[in-house]
């Protein structure tokens, strides 16, 4: 990929961040789509690429057998492109305009019964730095259904054991505040009280969870922290961190709670982002239906 490519690509994710304030990691995501793109184009420059070029490229993805899901995002990115170049006044016609973007059936998200998520936070039992540290994590993330970015971005000054609060800084920075319970209050404020201080050994960090190095805590070293404790835990199926966002999202719903508070919890800005979790806590209510009614 040539420099003026990489100049190209670098003005269109700046316009991104400029305009909507994208996170960095949704950023990065355009940022892969177009070098993809730029890299099979070769040396057609991007703004010279046709409508052809663009199905050919799809047909390419095909063969290539990559996920329906991924090729209609690099669309919806090459889409987002074009447009900017055509209002821009770089090209005379967007390349993009008769292409459809695929509708892909929503599939359901994974999730965790209530017996498995106790066995999971159960985990981290003895009382070193790690586990305090982990168990911590562990109950906030399932209390307050964060991201896993939001969770390792916490600061020490984002939480108010207090008011049993902690501030997010979401998706398009968006911040918001979330509850956390009495639960998770209790083991942060023990790793706070027992652990941080010494796993920091004097070191100066402003994150709120921090590794035993004295850093803070990133997405991968997380990642592998919950499927140590799953396994120590015995669970067959190894839940990602997403996952326990669903559960939170899940177990709420199935013990009546609104689906627009689902939604301001989880930071959603659109109510159709959550109304998927409707068709898990739905199962439940024939369960329920298919147990108790005399008819059922």
């Amino acid at each position: 990929m040539n420099h003026d490519t990489q100049t190209l690509i670098d003005g269109f994710c700046d316009m991104l961040w400029l305009e909507n304030g994208l996170a960095v990691n949704t950023l990065q995501s355009y940022r892969r789509d177009m070098a993809q793109f730029a890299n099979w184009l070769k040396e057609k420059h991007l703004l010279a690429a046709t409508q052809a070029d663009l199905e050919s490229y799809l047909q390419y993805r095909y063969r290539r057998r990559g996920s329906p899901r991924s090729t209609a995002r690099q669309l919806s990115t090459l889409k987002r492109f074009y447009r900017l170049a055509l209002r821009d006044g770089h090209i005379a016609q967007d390349p993009t305009a008769k292409l459809d973007t695929p509708k892909l059936p929503r599939g359901l998200p994974k999730t965790m019964s209530e017996a498995e998520v106790e066995a999971l936070l159960g985990a981290p039992q003895s009382g070193d730095p790690l586990a305090l540290r982990d168990r911590a994590m562990l109950e906030i993330l399932y209390a307050s259904g964060l991201r896993v970015s939001e969770l390792v971005g916490l600061e020490l000054r984002s939480v108010n054991s207090d008011m049993g609060v902690v501030q997010v800084m979401g998706k398009g920075n968006k911040e918001r505040l979330v509850p956390l319970g009495e639960v998770a209050v209790d083991a942060l404020t023990v790793y706070l009280q027992q652990s941080r201080g010494e796993l920091l050994q004097g070191r100066i960090c402003e994150a709120l969870f921090v590794t035993q190095r004295g850093g803070k805590m990133t997405r991968q070293a997380f990642w592998y922290l919950i499927k140590r404790r799953a396994l120590q835990a015995g669970l067959l199926k190894l839940p990602s961190p997403h996952v326990l966002r669903h559960a939170f999202a899940t177990h709420l719903l199935n013990h009546g709670a609104d689906l627009r508070v689902v939604q301001l919890l989880l930071g959603h800005s659109n109510i159709s982002t959550t109304q998927i979790y409707t068709h898990v806590a739905r199962e439940r209510l024939k369960q329920l239906h298919a147990k108790h009614h005399p008819r059922g």
